[in-house]
C-alpha cells in the first residue's frame, strides 16, 4: 500500500518533457555560465531565462535564436520594446547574429525582429521561434498585447521568454510566462499552489504544501 501510495503522489507531479535538442557547439564568445544557460534553454525548447541586468541576456537570446534557427533553417521572431529593437541588431552583430530589423512581414526565413505594436503584421503560423524580449510585458493580466501573444504563440515548437525583471512576488505574472511557455494555463497554476488570502479575489498566497513545491516546480 505505501508503495502504491508513493506511486499515485508521484503521478501528480508537475513534469514537462523537453521538447528542444541538444546543440552541437555554442559561441565561444560567450561566458561559461552563458553557454550552460543557451544550451539548457535549448534543451528545453520552451524555457525562460531570466537574469539580471548585466549578465548578458540579450547576447544569450541571439546564440539562443541563431542556434534555432540553424536547426530548423526557418524564421525566429524576437519581439521588444522599440528602444530594445535597434540595439539588439547591433548585439547580435558582436556574437555573429543576423538579425533583421522589420516593421511588417517580408515573408523570408532568418532571424527578425520588430517592435510589440507591430505583432499583428507578421504572420505567427510560420514561425518555428518566438522570444519575447522584456517578457514583463506579460504581467498586464487584462491587456490586448498580452492576450493576443498568448493565443498567436500556442502552436510555435520553440519559445523563449528573456527579462532581467521578474516579479517573484507577482504570481499573475509568473502564471503568464506559464502560459507562454505552454507548460500549464495562468489559472491551472493558481488552482494548483495558490489560495485566495482572506476575502480579496485579487490576492494570492501559497498553500501549505506548496511553499516547496511551487519553487522547485518553477
Amino acid at each position: 500500500m505505501i508503495g502504491q501510495y508513493h506511486e499515485i503522489v508521484a503521478a501528480k507531479r508537475c513534469n514537462v518533457s523537453p521538447s528542444g535538442f541538444i546543440p552541437e557547439s555554442i559561441s565561444e564568445k560567450l561566458f561559461d555560465f552563458q553557454k550552460m544557460i543557451v544550451q539548457w534553454s535549448l534543451r528545453k525548447g520552451k524555457a525562460a531565462i531570466f537574469a539580471d541586468t548585466g549578465l548578458g541576456k540579450t547576447a544569450m537570446q541571439c546564440e539562443w535564436a541563431k542556434q534555432v534557427q540553424n536547426h530548423t533553417g526557418g524564421r525566429v521572431l524576437i519581439l521588444a520594446p522599440l528602444c530594445v529593437s535597434l540595439q539588439t541588431v547591433r548585439e547580435g552583430k558582436k556574437f555573429g547574429v543576423d538579425i533583421r530589423y522589420l516593421r511588417e512581414d517580408d515573408y523570408n526565413d532568418g532571424i527578425i525582429i520588430t517592435n510589440y505594436e507591430m505583432l499583428e503584421h507578421f504572420d505567427f503560423s510560420r514561425l518555428d521561434a518566438i522570444i519575447l524580449d522584456e517578457s514583463s510585458i506579460l504581467k498586464s493580466q487584462d491587456g490586448k498585447t498580452r492576450k493576443r501573444i498568448l493565443e498567436l504563440s500556442q502552436r510555435i515548437p520553440y519559445r523563449l521568454s528573456c527579462t532581467a525583471t521578474p516579479s517573484p512576488n507577482d504570481f499573475m505574472e509568473l502564471g503568464n510566462q506559464c502560459e507562454f511557455l505552454g507548460i500549464m494555463s495562468s489559472t491551472e497554476m493558481l488552482a494548483m499552489f495558490f489560495t485566495h488570502d482572506g476575502g480579496e479575489t485579487s490576492k494570492w498566497r501559497l498553500k501549505g504544501h506548496a511553499k516547496t513545491r511551487f519553487w522547485e516546480w518553477m
